[in-house]
């Protein structure tokens, strides 16, 4: 055998044990945390506990932008490889505690193999070099093309399609944004502003998130906008990011916030987070929706001829009540989903009861009519029917809109409008910066009610008919014939 160098022996040799290695680990697979409804989203083994996301965009929504995403993690279990959520993108590079990593996709998972078996407990950080690609599907979610820019839409399952982390709401963590645009472009994202630079003619803006978020809240804006501010109660920071051309004509629809949030306030306890404001986009979505701090409206909602102002607001105030029930407190799984929509819509229609007089007790008549055909068509509210594949979206049925604000109402009649009121400002407090369970809001319902009410939600939660109302025994479900269409994201239904 020819003569070998020491150092090419060792290269030899180290050829040799990273076969061996691959030859042990198996093939890179998809992962998920088992959610019934996303079986793939999630990653086992880890928690998230900080991005840190920066974004290049080139001046075309057309055009991929240029990204790095640190994840700062910390393990639970041993780990010889790291499953990401991502797809929409292309992977450059991976780093894992500043060491180059071997990576492969498998479905729509980044896997990574560390360098090292990491143990449980060990604090680890991932660093992926990747484009971010808004030019897909727009029906899928994710990036939001806009008349000037782009904005995000990531739930329940696109965040992955923007950046790659853990894609499921039950792993929170705090977020940072440094976002770099062309100079004449303006930028805003969730949580405060923590600097701006000017490099030659683009400029980076940086945003910082002080509570935890799940990844289907984050929120970046990138246009030609003006960003409005003003006090909301208690000093309250708010701001509003508007397309520049329509400032004038949105303001009237802006300074309602304060009043809005004071109402809420009075119902559900203090605002739990940092600032608050709309973000309006010159974009065509279907939907409105609670990113954290910065909720996404379509510009038509407040310039479309023909909607009521007291439909306008009601919209308004849905999407404000998320932060508390849905943001703050994040559903662990997609199947409490309700928690959140049934809520938002409760609020929404207390909302237009109060101040446009519009009896919340003729809307929840006409939902409870047509409540046995909504469970018929998509399952009842704590477990709804799995999405349609090529269309997650669908799981936005009306049955975790007024489906789901009808068992509220049916609560408040069973325990009583005091315990009811209690109950309602205490969810988001113990569970505030957390993502929680059905089984935690029936438990809290019953101590608050002083009574197990296991039963009672038993039939109003999983039953495939729809229970007796509390209080009005002639009230009737028609029988479901033709259930409404699926509505196609988190949207109150467009007034008759």
């Amino acid at each position: 055998m020819p003569h070998t160098s020491r150092r090419l022996r060792a290269a030899l040799l180290a050829t040799a044990s990273a076969a061996l290695v691959a030859a042990t680990l198996p093939a890179p697979e998809p992962l998920g945390i088992g959610d019934r409804l996303f079986p793939h989203l999630g990653n086992p083994g880890y928690d998230v506990l900080a991005y840190d996301i920066s974004l290049t965009y080139h001046g075309s929504s057309a055009r991929p932008l240029d990204a790095v995403t640190r994840i700062d993690a910390r393990t639970t279990a041993p780990l010889d490889r790291i499953n990401l959520d991502f797809s929409q993108g292309t992977v450059q590079g991976v780093e894992v505690d500043g060491r180059d990593s071997e990576f492969a996709t498998a479905g729509e998972d980044l896997v990574i193999r560390a360098p090292d078996r990491l143990p449980a407990g060990a604090p680890v950080r991932i660093t992926v070099r990747h484009t971010s690609d808004p030019t897909g599907d727009p029906a899928r979610g994710g990036w939001v093309r806009t008349s000037d820019g782009l904005a995000m839409a990531n739930q329940a399952d696109a965040a992955h399609r923007v950046f790659p982390g853990n894609d499921h709401p039950a792993d929170k963590a705090r977020f940072t944004f440094r976002v770099t645009a062309p100079e004449d472009l303006t930028v805003v994202a969730g949580g405060l502003p923590a600097g701006r630079e000017r490099h030659g003619r683009t400029t980076t803006w940086t945003y910082r998130t002080t509570h935890p978020m799940a990844t289907e809240l984050a929120q970046v804006s990138i246009g030609r906008s003006a960003v409005v501010h003003r006090a909301g109660p208690g000093g309250l920071p708010l701001r509003d990011v508007v397309p520049a051309a329509d400032r004038k004509e949105l303001e009237h629809w802006l300074a309602r916030t304060p009043r809005q949030m004071e109402w809420m306030q009075e119902q559900a306890g203090p605002y739990p987070f940092e600032t608050y404001g709309l973000l309006v986009a010159d974009t065509e979505t279907g939907f409105e929706l609670e990113t954290q701090t910065l909720s996404l409206f379509e510009r038509s909602l407040f310039t479309e001829p023909g909607l009521p102002a007291w439909y306008i607001e009601s919209i308004m105030v849905h999407e404000l009540a998320h932060q508390w029930f849905g943001n703050s407190v994040s559903p662990r799984t997609w199947s409490d989903l309700w928690l959140s929509e049934g809520h938002a819509t409760w609020y929404e229609a207390r909302y237009a009861e109060e101040h446009a007089d519009k009896p919340l007790e003729q809307r929840m008549r006409q939902a409870y009519a047509r409540s046995d055909a909504w469970r018929a068509a998509g399952g009842p509210p704590a477990r709804p029917d799995v999405p349609s594949p090529d269309h997650k979206i669908s799981l936005f049925r009306p049955v975790v809109y007024d489906g789901s604000a009808l068992v509220l109402y049916a609560l408040r009649g069973e325990i009583g409008e005091r315990a009811f009121g209690r109950l309602e400002k205490a969810w988001p407090r113990i569970h505030r910066n957390g993502s929680a369970t059905t089984s935690d809001f029936t438990r809290l319902a019953s101590r608050y009610a002083g009574r197990d009410l296991t039963a009672f939600f038993d039939g109003w939660l999983y039953g495939e008919k729809t229970p007796p109302m509390p209080g009005h025994p002639d009230w009737r479900s028609e029988t479901p014939r033709a259930a409404a269409e699926p509505q196609a994201g988190p949207h109150a239904p467009k007034p008759a």
